[in-house]
């Protein structure tokens, strides 16, 4: 479990592979990976390296079509990282009701 979120997290990490995802999940659509690299000053090669990092985070899918290759989001893995998350919202959600508490008591 935590080597996919370590995964997901490096993939993330990076400003362009957040913008590349973003704009697939906002997209709801595959699009080409020519549409894709038209959008950033970055060659197509350096676009390729950034996608095939979010694929092998399991954040996009790339598939083939013709002699066009198309990405599309999965926002699934994300779930993951929620949960791992919500762990810590919980500990400090409850660290802070004692802080709270005790402080109420002084």
């Amino acid at each position: 479990m935590h080597n996919n979120i370590t995964t997901i997290l490096k993939a993330i990490a990076d400003p362009t592979r957040r913008e590349i995802f973003h704009a697939l999940v906002i997209s709801a659509t595959a699009l080409p990976i020519t549409q894709i690299s038209d959008q950033f000053e970055i060659s197509r090669q350096g676009i390729t390296k950034h996608l095939k990092t979010l694929e092998n985070a399991g954040l996009i899918r790339i598939n083939t079509n013709g002699r066009e290759r198309y990405c599309y989001a999965d926002t699934h893995p994300l779930k993951e990282v929620n949960q791992w998350l919500k762990t810590y919202e919980e500990f400090w959600d409850d660290t802070l009701d004692n802080l709270n508490t005790y402080l109420d008591k002084s």
